[in-house]
């Protein structure tokens, strides 16, 4: 319970997403140049638009140099902060919320607020490709334990520096592959108690005897130091797989307990990994395409950036009252659906 002197006000029962903001790296890289990319380093011929038929991805967005998840990430901070008519001194907690960072040491959300001003409590989240959704739900949890009053949950996901560029043979290939679907991009959104609609419904669902799937093993304890370690890897027909037979459970529960149908959703924004998965998970859930926002073939896999993007480029033209459905899917591996209704 919060104290009555405290100068937190009481949390309310509602808490919503009232602004958000997205950022995409200028450096456009068509599927087609990277592949000639890998081709050349390598010294190998790969057949003439090999990742794109196979991914469905025709570009992405690549993060220059001097650009850095923190550096996505504040620029879509800004963006939702002036959408709100905030200054960043009016947070009160800011998460950043990522599957990639600046460094390991200190939290990238130290960076983010150094750039933006403001005194917020300040961490980071990471759960793979779940991060912004997860990072949303703490922040509205925290709202409502009145531990803040209001959040900035902030991604910049910068995957493409973790792709393997030279491959040996066709087995480091087969590892390496999960990493030609990624862009860069960040993403933001403010979090904070509303008077109607709001996040309406959480859920999710984690199997985690399949964490050694796919990932980016380096930094860590078990591998501290080693190039070899900094690409990612993994097998993506297993992760698959995993998410096709764990994967309709927890929407059947979500429209169970909510009494909502895909016709009761505006829009239903899902992570995409490719062209080719994103058609079998509408194949799978019966979702309607036209709910979808599809992202993928432009920009790539965004990561955690997926959902932030999709809801920028849907969120003006969505009427109060009306809802949206997040779905997530993350390495490790986890689940997570979201019910937001506009406010």
């Amino acid at each position: 319970m919060t104290d009555p002197t405290s100068p937190l006000d009481r949390p309310r029962g509602r808490v919503g997403i009232t602004a958000v903001g997205a950022s995409l790296p200028e450096q456009v890289v068509p599927t087609a140049e990277l592949q000639h990319r890998i081709a050349e380093a390598s010294g190998l011929p790969l057949p003439a638009g090999l990742l794109t038929r196979m991914t469905g991805i025709t570009s992405r967005r690549i993060a220059a140099d001097d650009e850095y998840a923190s550096t996505l990430a504040v620029r879509a901070a800004r963006t939702a902060l002036a959408a709100a008519g905030r200054e960043p001194e009016e947070v009160d907690l800011l998460l950043f919320a990522s599957a990639t960072r600046d460094m390991v040491e200190p939290a990238t959300a130290h960076i983010v607020q150094a750039e933006l001003g403001g005194h917020a409590h300040a961490l980071d989240v990471t759960n793979a490709c779940n991060s912004f959704l997860n990072g949303i739900d703490l922040a509205r949890s925290s709202i409502l334990a009145g531990r803040a009053r209001r959040a900035l949950v902030v991604t910049g996901e910068t995957p493409t520096r973790a792709m393997r560029t030279r491959i040996t043979d066709l087995d480091e290939a087969r590892r390496a592959f999960a990493g030609y679907t990624f862009g860069d991009a960040g993403a933001a959104v403010l979090v904070e108690p509303v008077d109607r609609g709001g996040i309406l419904d959480v859920d999710t669902e984690t199997w985690s005897e399949h964490w050694t799937v796919g990932g980016i093993p380096g930094g860590g304890s078990r591998h501290p130091r080693g190039d070899e370690h900094t690409y990612f890897a993994g097998d993506g027909r297993t992760l698959r797989d995993v998410f096709e037979k764990i994967g309709p459970d927890i929407l059947h529960r979500v429209r169970h307990r909510t009494g909502l149908d895909w016709s009761d959703y505006a829009r239903v924004l899902v992570h995409q990994v490719t062209l080719p998965y994103l058609d079998r998970f509408v194949e799978v859930t019966g979702v309607p395409k036209d709910k979808l926002e599809v992202t993928v073939a432009e920009l790539g896999n965004l990561a955690s950036a997926t959902l932030g993007v999709q809801l920028a480029r849907v969120e003006a033209a969505l009427r109060p009252g009306e809802r949206v459905l997040f779905i997530g899917l993350g390495g490790g591996v986890s689940l997570m659906t979201m019910v937001w209704e506009k406010s």
